[in-house]
C-alpha cells in the first residue's frame, strides 16, 4: 500500500484480516446458535433411542410423520396451538397498545405524582412473578373466570417492562416539537399520539411485541395454575402431557411436537425482524 492510499484510509477502518476474522466469527456463533434447532430436527425425524445415539446423529431420518402421529394420539396438539395463539396474540396487542399509551403518558405528559408513579411501576418488577400467584388465582375464582381465556389474558394485558421500554424509547425518539405543532395543528390528545408518535416508535413496538409474544407462548406455570380442561391447554400444557409415557421417554415424538411448535415464534420473528433490527440500530449511525 503506497504512502497516499495510507493517508487516505480511517485510523479506525478495519484491514481486511480484520474484517475476515469478524465475519469468520459470525458465522461460527450463527452455527453455534442454529446448531441446538438443527439437532432437534435431527432427533425428531429419527427413531426415539435417536437422542442417545453415539456418535450423535447429524443427518436427518424419515420418522417425522410417524413421531408427530404418535404426538396427535396423545393429545390435542392443534388445538392447544390454536389456545396458545388466541391468547398469545389478545395479550401482546394489549401490551403493545397500553404499554404504548402508558410510556407516551409518562415520556411527554406532566402530572402530579409522575415519578413517584413511575418508580412505583419499575418497583413492581422487583417482585418475583410467583408472588402473586395466590391472589391472582383468588381474584380469577371471585370472577368465575378458572379455565377460561380471561384467566390467561386479562391478567397480562399490561407490564412494567413495556411500559418502561416505551416510556425510555419515546422520551429519545419523540421530539417535543413535533407535539407542538400537532397541538398547534388542533390535534386532540388521541390524534397526537396516534398520528405523530406511534409512527416513530413502530421499532419499539415490534421488539416489545415478540419479546412478550414469545413469553406468553412459552409460559407453562400460571397456564397449569388455572387451566383444568384439556380442551383449554396451552401449547407448554401439551407438550408436557407427552412426557407421561409409561414405556420411557419417547425423545423422537417430544421433539417432532418440540419443533412444531417453536415454528409460529420463528414466523412471528421473520415477519417482524425488519422493525427489531431498525429499534436496535437506531441512534447507533450519527451522521
Amino acid at each position: 500500500m503506497n504512502l497516499t492510499a495510507r493517508m487516505r484510509r480511517k485510523p479506525d477502518e478495519p484491514g481486511i484480516v480484520g474484517k475476515l476474522f469478524f465475519y469468520l466469527f459470525l458465522i461460527i456463533g450463527a452455527l453455534v446458535s442454529v446448531f441446538p434447532f438443527y439437532w432437534m430436527f435431527v432427533v425428531a425425524t429419527n427413531d426415539k433411542n435417536a437422542a442417545f445415539h453415539i456418535p450423535p446423529l447429524l443427518i436427518p431420518g424419515g420418522e417425522f410423520f410417524n413421531n408427530f402421529a404418535r404426538v396427535l394420539e396423545r393429545t390435542d396438539f392443534f388445538r392447544s396451538m390454536f389456545n396458545s395463539l388466541v391468547v398469545a396474540t389478545s395479550v401482546t396487542a394489549s401490551v403493545v397498545f397500553l404499554c404504548t399509551l402508558a410510556g407516551f403518558a409518562f415520556a411527554k405528559y406532566e402530572f402530579p405524582m409522575k415519578k413517584i408513579l413511575f418508580v412505583f411501576v419499575i418497583a413492581t418488577m422487583l417482585v418475583p412473578a410467583q408472588l402473586g400467584v395466590l391472589p391472582q388465582y383468588v381474584i380469577m375464582a371471585k370472577l368465575h373466570w378458572i379455565d377460561s381465556y380471561k384467566a390467561l389474558i386479562v391478567p397480562a394485558m399490561v407490564n412494567a417492562f413495556g411500559i418502561f421500554w416505551m416510556r425510555q424509547y419515546i422520551s429519545s425518539a419523540v421530539h417535543s416539537e413535533l407535539l407542538e405543532a400537532g397541538r398547534i395543528d388542533g390535534g386532540g390528545h388521541f390524534r397526537i399520539f396516534w398520528n405523530i408518535a406511534i409512527p416513530v416508535v413502530t421499532p419499539a413496538m415490534a421488539t416489545l411485541g415478540i419479546l412478550n409474544f414469545m413469553n406468553v407462548w412459552n409460559d407453562f406455570f400460571w397456564p397449569l395454575v388455572v387451566l383444568k380442561n384439556r380442551e383449554n391447554y396451552t401449547i407448554q400444557l401439551a407438550l408436557q402431557q407427552l412426557f407421561t409415557n409409561k414405556d420411557g421417554i419417547d425423545f423422537g415424538m417430544i421433539m417432532s411436537a418440540t419443533f412444531t411448535a417453536t415454528l409460529p415464534l420463528l414466523v412471528v420473528f421473520l415477519l417482524f425482524s425488519r422493525w427489531v433490527i431498525a429499534g436496535l440500530t437506531s441512534g447507533a449511525i450519527k451522521s
